[in-house]
Parts: structure tokens; C-alpha cells; sequence
């Protein structure tokens, strides 16, 4: 009995042992599988370095203002009779905004110009009967005071009235509506702000030193955020002759047709002023152009026997324009970079290039209208 559980022990671990070897090595057969398939090279698209001639520019910031802009508000006293404009309407010069209450001031004239009829009339028999030598010429004198203070007078209420409708001062958009009808208006009040949009002023300011090289009637372009891929031309109108002791700064305006009324007073805008300058740089496509804390890099494309690679190149970055950047250093020209496809590669991995679909690359792109 001992002797045949021995022997059912020994079948069953050969049994194991058996099992246990088959599966091992079909482990190890495909984990040899595995190792000798290698993953496919990652896809990328690559640009070439090119030797281009850019325009010189000059970069500012600014604050974009109306060439006028008031807030609207009323020279005499009075309530609001009625109100003639909607929050955010466009308006000509000369256009009614509110009227204040003028019934005191038509009755007032009403009188007067009863006065001034007589007073007229007197005049009128007074210089008859001077021609006729029935009066003194006090009298005539005396009658031809009263028509004028009569006229005077009627004068001074038209002026009261006027200043009891208050009108746009020029042409622009008015912003919120500050007043309710009915309501008591103290002199000064604020009615309502007026703008005008087209043009629109962009004030900057550049270093003393460029003073030699800025000139009324260069050209500028404004980009804003509020804009994206939008540019917006204009010219510089006027520099101011007197430099920022606190800035140490040239205050610069620049006049910016708006037609669209596109841009608004306030926005902050970047500034790009055209010199008649040029610049020879190496330039490639911006999204080619990858950073880390060591400083900015490309991954340099080279075309070996044994396949193509890439390898890490530390480089020096210099201006933008448009879609491209300028290398000032690292690269030389007709050098091959990757200019998608960054975020997987590593130095010295293979790599397969696809070039159908390539990043824009334009040093001045144009905006797309939606």
C-alpha cells in the first residue's frame, strides 16, 4: 500500500513538472516574440530651415482710445421730460438725447416776445415822428434801448432753452442710459458716454533711442485678444515732442480706420510698427520650436543607413512673425526639423515622416472670416 502512494506521488509531480515546463517555455517563446517585435516608429511631419529677408519691426503695447470721447451731461438743472436714444445706439452730430422740462422757460418767452413786438412797434412811430422833427432824439434813442433789451431778453430765454435739450456733440455710439424719465437732474449730471469709433487712436510709447527711426505716416498693425488671427492697419499720426521722465519713453499715436467698429476704446492692443528696414534670418515654423528648462530646442531630422532619426539640437530663438520663428543660433540653413509630432520622441529614436498634412507657416497669415 506505502509503495503504491509512492508511486501516485511520483506521476503526479512529474505530471506537474511537465505541465509546469510546457508553459515556461511557451513564456519564454513569447516574450522572445515580443522583444523581437519592435513598436512602429512614431509619425511626424518636418519643415526645412530657409533663409528669408523679414521687414524690421518694432513692438509696443497700447490702450486703444476714441479720437473723442465724452460723457454726456447737462449745463442747467431740470427734470427729465423725455429721453430720445436707447442704451448703445449709434447717433449723429447734432442728435437729441433728453429734454429737459421748459415750461417756465416758453411761458417766460412767450411774454417776452410780446415785449419785443411793442417794443418795436414804439420804435417804429418814434423814428416816424423823428423824421417828421415832432420828437427829440432822446426819444428815439430811448425806444430804439428798449426794442434791444427786449430782443436781449427774448435772446436769453432761447438760450435757456437750448440748454434744456441737450444733443450728441458728435457723431458715435452711446453707451448706457444713466437717467430715468422724470427724474430731478442737478447741473452736471451724468446722461450717458459718447464715443466715436472710426477712427480709433492707439497711444504707445517706445524708447527715447528710436526717436530717429519713427516717423509720422510709417505704418503699424494692432493685434487685440478680443480679435483672434485679426489684424488691424493704421498709420502713425503724431509723436509727442516732449519724452516721459518717467518712462523715459517717446509717446506715439497711431490712427486706426475702424469701419466695423471692431475695436472699442480701452481694449489693450499690441503694436507692430513697419520700419523701412531689413533683417536676413533662418527661419522655420513656429510649432517646430519646443522648450524646457534648459532652454528652447528642436529635434533635428537626420537620414542615416540604418533609417531616419532624430536628434535633440539646442537652439537660440529670436523674433516671431506670423507662423514662423527666427533661429539666431544651432541651426543652419536647409537643416530638417520635426514640426509636429514632438511630444513622443526622444534623442536618436527612429522616425517616419508624413508630410500630407503640414502647420501653417506664413510670417504674415491672413484672418479667416467667419
Amino acid at each position: 500500500m506505502n509503495k503504491r502512494a509512492i508511486l501516485l506521488v511520483a506521476a503526479g509531480l512529474l505530471i506537474f513538472g511537465a505541465i509546469f515546463a510546457v508553459k515556461y517555455l511557451q513564456v519564454r517563446a513569447s516574450m522572445a516574440a515580443r522583444a523581437m517585435t519592435a513598436p512602429p516608429p512614431p509619425t511626424v511631419s518636418t519643415a526645412t530651415a530657409q533663409r528669408e529677408t523679414w521687414s524690421v519691426q518694432l513692438h509696443a503695447v497700447s490702450t486703444l482710445r476714441s479720437a473723442q470721447g465724452i460723457v454726456v451731461s447737462n449745463e442747467v438743472a431740470g427734470v427729465v421730460a423725455s429721453i430720445e436714444f436707447e442704451s448703445g445706439q449709434s447717433v449723429a452730430a447734432g442728435a437729441g438725447l433728453i429734454v429737459l422740462d421748459d415750461s417756465i422757460e416758453r411761458a417766460q418767452l412767450a411774454g417776452l416776445e410780446a415785449s419785443l413786438r411793442l417794443a418795436s412797434i414804439s420804435l417804429a412811430r418814434a423814428e416816424e415822428l423823428r423824421t417828421q422833427g415832432s420828437n427829440p432824439q432822446a426819444e428815439l434813442d430811448a425806444a430804439r434801448a428798449t426794442r434791444d433789451q427786449a430782443a436781449a431778453a427774448v435772446n436769453e430765454v432761447h438760450a435757456r432753452l437750448a440748454k434744456k435739450h441737450i444733443a450728441a456733440a458728435f457723431a458715435g455710439r452711446l453707451g448706457l442710459r444713466r437717467v430715468s424719465l422724470g427724474e430731478y437732474l442737478a447741473a452736471g449730471s451724468e446722461i450717458v458716454q459718447l464715443e466715436s469709433l472710426d477712427p480709433i487712436y492707439a497711444d504707445f510709447g517706445l524708447p527715447q533711442q528710436e526717436l530717429a527711426r519713427v516717423k509720422p505716416g510709417m505704418d503699424v498693425a494692432i493685434s487685440i485678444d478680443a480679435r483672434p488671427g485679426r489684424t488691424f492697419h493704421g498709420t502713425i499720426e503724431a509723436i509727442d515732442p516732449k519724452v516721459s521722465t518717467d518712462t523715459m519713453n517717446l509717446r506715439i499715436r497711431a490712427r486706426v480706420a475702424n469701419p466695423d467698429h471692431l475695436l472699442s476704446p480701452g481694449m489693450f492692443a499690441s503694436v507692430d510698427v513697419a520700419l523701412p528696414e531689413s533683417l536676413a534670418v533662418l527661419s522655420i515654423p513656429a510649432t517646430a520650436l519646443a522648450h524646457s528648462p534648459y532652454g528652447d530646442y528642436v529635434y533635428l531630422v537626420e537620414h542615416t543607413s540604418a533609417g531616419t532619426v532624430v536628434q535633440q539640437r539646442f537652439v537660440k530663438a529670436g523674433p516671431r512673425r506670423g507662423d514662423q520663428v527666427a533661429i539666431l543660433d544651432g541651426l543652419t540653413e536647409g537643416a530638417e526639423v520635426v514640426s509636429t509630432g514632438q511630444m513622443k520622441l526622444r534623442n536618436g529614436i527612429p522616425v517616419r515622416i508624413n508630410n500630407a498634412v503640414l502647420p501653417d507657416n506664413n510670417p504674415a497669415p491672413a484672418p479667416v472670416e467667419g
